[in-house]
């Protein structure tokens, strides 16, 4: 049983705490770090007003990028066709958001495929390789310089889906059974009867790959550069904060090799990314290559924003 002096001592300490929740909100520690920290309350509301002001300047610069994107893209890729890929970090709304923007710019869409976790494991590598090499269509050949999985299995996956003006992609019935394959070693996934050969590829990735990702933006990056190559050209893009690290735009964007076989951007989370996308694959028809975006290795905001017109 609890004793008076007990309780009594109970009561006490209830008190004392709520005496120190009242002595602390009341501001006086607030008051003691900020002067000691050399910031006022003034300054901490002038912080706050300029981070509103900027908030509100980038959510009217954005309403003003979904407004005008309609008359930018509208026929810019006309008579094209594209395939969407995704990797399996690709948020939806960003791959929605893409779709939505190649209808819009007139282009013919070649059907959806998703880059598996399969596919990027290190622990599957050699079987992805070994099912690459078994599933090349007669008459084609990979090029002997893409020795990686991730640049093989992108060469071959354009060289049954893409095409250009030199080269066919494989027939209807070898394009089926390479896919199949592939589909069936738990490497891509896809709907039947949806991938139609295309002259674009744009690859949509999500943000930036974490440490433990190993080389997996490595082979998404090739990946990506091998797909374009084999056709009339491609776009490898992904969110804000896509651009470091070891994600694939980054590696795309630190190998001259990589970075002149498709183009990238590193916003397409915002609208003005988007816009990016569709001038950027319009521009890869012309023969023209960039990294767009604010992230590292951007050289340019968008296309033509560099100073130069957009081929």
């Amino acid at each position: 049983m609890i004793s008076l002096r007990q309780h009594a001592i109970s009561l006490v300490a209830v008190f004392l705490a709520l005496a120190l929740g009242l002595f602390l909100g009341s501001g006086f520690v607030g008051d003691r770090v900020n002067s000691m920290t050399g910031t006022s309350r003034d300054r901490i509301g002038d912080l706050e007003t300029e981070r509103d002001d900027l908030n509100a300047k980038l959510n009217a610069a954005n309403s003003f990028d979904m407004a005008i994107a309609p008359r930018l893209i509208a026929n810019t890729l006309r008579d094209q066709s594209v395939l969407v890929v995704t990797a399996p970090n690709a948020a939806q709304a960003d791959i929605d958001a893409v779709k939505e923007s190649l209808s819009g710019a007139g282009a013919r869409f070649g059907g959806q495929m998703a880059l598996t976790d399969a596919l990027l494991s290190d622990s599957r590598s050699e079987e992805l390789r070994t099912i690459v090499d078994q599933t090349i269509p007669p008459g084609t050949m990979l090029r002997a310089e893409l020795t990686d999985s991730g640049g093989r299995a992108g060469d071959l996956l354009g060289a049954l889906v893409l095409s250009n003006d030199a080269a066919r992609p494989a027939s209807a019935e070898d394009r089926r059974t390479g896919l199949r394959t592939l589909r069936d070693g738990g490497f891509i996934d896809y709907a039947d009867n949806a991938i139609t050969p295309t002259d674009l590829v744009v690859v949509v990735t999500g943000e930036e790959f974490g440490p433990d990702s190993g080389a997996q933006g490595a082979l998404v990056g090739r990946l990506a550069a091998a797909m374009a190559a084999r056709g009339v050209g491609g776009a490898l893009v992904g969110r804000t904060g896509s651009a470091g690290g070891g994600s694939p735009i980054a590696v795309v964007r630190a190998d001259p090799s990589l970075a002149n076989a498709v183009s990238t951007v590193d916003n397409v989370d915002q609208p003005t990314g988007r816009i990016t996308t569709i001038l950027a694959l319009a521009a890869e028809v012309d023969g023209a290559t960039g990294a767009y975006g604010t992230g590292p290795g951007a050289g340019a905001i968008t296309v033509g924003a560099d100073g130069r017109p957009a081929a």
